[in-house]
């Protein structure tokens, strides 16, 4: 049986290690496609399972890798047939199922999305899970009638890949964008990709107020705790608040002050349990009205499967600006 590349996390007396490993379509956990991997991507996800850092992985051994892109090898359900170009984000790869980091990816039909007219396969990975749950983000805050008449959108993370991405969509839309972020020597990439102000981290104080004054039409948080209270104090009245991640914490010291008196809302963003109809329309949307402008200078890296074990400290110890692409075989 042909024996192929993959990266492959290991848990040995409760130690987690990844290495190269040849394997055989058996070896991977089962699914009705078999796609051939062109692309996957790098996400901060990723670099926690691979290490151990954070409890990703449920079973093991388990290829790593949450995002993958390439052509169908072979389906035994019939909505896929061989050649056909295919994406598969999230849908937890990398968790309970083998991921994207390999030559071969065996994957559940009902997680597989057909490659949407107007995006390349390259293009779905320099999106990847970021992308994705930036252009959810968006959908979402739009849907709740997010428009710029409103103020200025604040996007906390920005040189992250989620934060990038939704910087990009929404300046491309025409909403004016502030990136909020650590990064001093960042400023130069985030006005490229669409910024038109830039908020040092250090200017966030801590919330003391149930309401401040009001300086955001919405936001794009990806770090949760202190901040994203702070960001509720200080949105306009039927702002949108986007909260994806926690990177800062899981606590949020608020009040419904900001939700009563201001109709401020907090939406959830999940990308991992997202129905397959609204996962669809979102890619549809990625691909068209959504689709960011500057993914060539979002992606700021493109390495092999050799190059994997060397990466993840840079995503561990916040070193990462922008989006890395792992090139796998033929586009």
């Amino acid at each position: 049986m042909q024996k192929f590349r993959s990266f492959r996390i290991h848990s040995r007396e409760g130690r987690i290690h990844s290495q190269l490993k040849a394997i055989t379509i058996d070896d991977l956990t089962p699914g009705e496609v078999v796609i051939k991997a062109s692309y996957s991507g790098v996400n901060y996800k990723d670099a926690l399972a691979a290490t151990g850092a954070g409890r990703i992985a449920r079973r093991f051994p388990l290829v790593g890798g949450i995002d993958v892109a390439g052509h169908v090898e072979s389906s035994s359900d019939p909505r896929f047939q061989a050649g056909d170009p295919v994406l598969v984000v999230g849908s937890r790869l990398s968790e309970d199922y083998d991921g994207g980091f390999a030559e071969y990816v065996r994957a559940r039909a009902e997680s597989i999305v057909p490659l949407p007219e107007g995006l390349t396969l390259w293009e779905a990975m320099a999106l990847g899970t970021a992308g994705f749950t930036a252009g959810i983000a968006v959908d979402q805050m739009q849907k709740n009638d997010q428009n710029p008449d409103l103020g200025p959108i604040l996007v906390t993370g920005a040189t992250g890949g989620v934060g990038s991405v939704a910087i990009d969509i929404l300046s491309s839309l025409g909403f004016s964008v502030t990136a909020l972020t650590g990064k001093k020597d960042a400023e130069d990439f985030l006005s490229r990709i669409g910024a038109s102000d830039i908020l040092s981290r250090d200017q966030v104080g801590e919330a003391k107020q149930p309401l401040e004054k009001a300086l955001w039409g919405g936001a794009v948080d990806n770090l949760g705790g202190q901040t994203l209270a702070w960001l509720t104090r200080t949105t306009c009245p039927w702002g949108n608040i986007a909260a994806i991640g926690l990177a800062q914490g899981i606590e949020l010291n608020t009040s419904v002050m900001p939700f009563i008196l201001r109709g401020v809302n907090l939406l959830g963003i999940n990308s991992v349990d997202i129905r397959k109809a609204h996962r669809g329309r979102v890619w549809q949307r990625i691909a068209s009205d959504l689709k960011p402008q500057h993914l060539q200078d979002i992606v700021t890296r493109t390495i092999s499967l050799d190059d994997l074990p060397g990466i993840f400290n840079d995503y561990l110890e916040g070193r990462v600006i922008g989006r890395t692409v792992v090139a796998i075989g033929e586009g």
